[in-house]
């Protein structure tokens, strides 16, 4: 399951949860749109994280906390802590990211 941010609050989701994916994104960026399908399946195969999408634009503190400055961007966190980040709009790259984590 993926959650959507509704409020700037990922630092509180990280700190609660032992591992956590985030896909950084905007409305107006095509290649997110394009990510946010594959992000879900590989959400929906891996019930040992959450996966969650924020929007880069609107949570800038969310956005901080994995130093995002492109689009999509796809970060892990494990235990509270930031671990790795990719840029991309593979969907290779992006199961590599969260195989390192699972």
């Amino acid at each position: 399951m993926v959650q959507e941010l509704s409020q700037d609050n990922l630092a509180e989701l990280v700190s609660g949860n032992k591992t956590v994916v985030v896909q950084y994104s905007a409305t107006w960026c095509g290649n997110c749109r394009i990510m946010k399908p594959k992000f879900k399946k590989l959400a929906s195969e891996n019930e040992n994280a959450v996966f969650v999408i924020a929007d880069a634009e609107k949570f800038p503190e969310s956005r901080k906390l994995a130093d995002v400055s492109n689009l999509p961007t796809f970060a892990t966190f494990v235990d509270g802590k930031f671990v790795n980040q990719v840029q991309t709009n593979k969907f290779d790259s992006l199961k590599e990211l969260v195989n390192e984590v699972l």
